[in-house]
């Protein structure tokens, strides 16, 4: 849809609704109806709006797909043929063993061995400005991590998390990339409630 396509092209940008209204020369307002359909700008606007995003108006209106926008995080993705990967929504921990929820089907990705990889839709702001919210992350499941590496955690029996994991002593630090969000620091005995999925390789965005 429209509204979902201007929505995430403007996240990409880095843009609230109020910067691209006053870009524009019309009111908050006016985007906001936008983005959530209840009205459409018309064609000028509409290629205004392209040229303002870095996109086209074919993009934007729907008429051609877009090829997502990847992020490459140091995975051996790209030098093989693609294979189905499947999409959850959702990990989580408990008795003992991980669950993966809210299957969204599969993906296809360029991996030698898809059995051990899954993609993850991103879900909240976090890790913004370099993932945002729907974007897809391919994981491959491994239970180490190395210092500085993008992985996927689960805390206690939590949800799973997108996070960069360090070592800073004998503590473990989950860091979102949004420097509005605090760390999450892990000591003690609490370092045996933290499981580690797998380490992400490769984000996309789509639209």
């Amino acid at each position: 849809m429209f509204s979902e396509r201007l929505k995430t092209l403007r996240k990409k940008k880095g843009l609230s609704q109020g910067a691209l209204s006053a870009q524009l020369g019309v009111t908050q307002q006016a985007v906001g109806k936008w983005e959530t359909g209840r009205s459409t700008p018309d064609p000028a606007t509409v290629a205004r709006l392209a040229e303002l995003l870095d996109t086209t108006t074919d993009i934007l209106l729907g008429v051609t797909p877009a090829q997502p926008q990847r992020q490459d995080f140091g995975g051996p993705v790209g030098s093989y043929a693609e294979s189905p990967v499947p999409v959850v929504g959702t990990v989580r921990a408990g008795y003992g063993a991980l669950a993966f929820e809210e299957d969204y089907g599969v993906e296809m990705a360029p991996v030698k061995d898809p059995d051990n990889y899954f993609y993850l839709i991103v879900k909240g702001d976090s890790m913004e400005p370099r993932i945002h919210d729907g974007d897809y992350a391919l994981v491959r499941r491994q239970p180490t991590l190395s210092n500085g590496e993008l992985g996927v955690m689960v805390f206690g029996e939590g949800e799973g998390t997108l996070k960069r994991y360090l070592q800073r002593g004998n503590a473990v630090v989950l860091q979102p990339f949004n420097p509005a969000y605090d760390e999450l620091i892990i000591r003690g005995e609490e370092l045996e409630d933290l499981y580690i999925v797998g380490k992400v390789v490769e984000t996309k965005t789509k639209w």
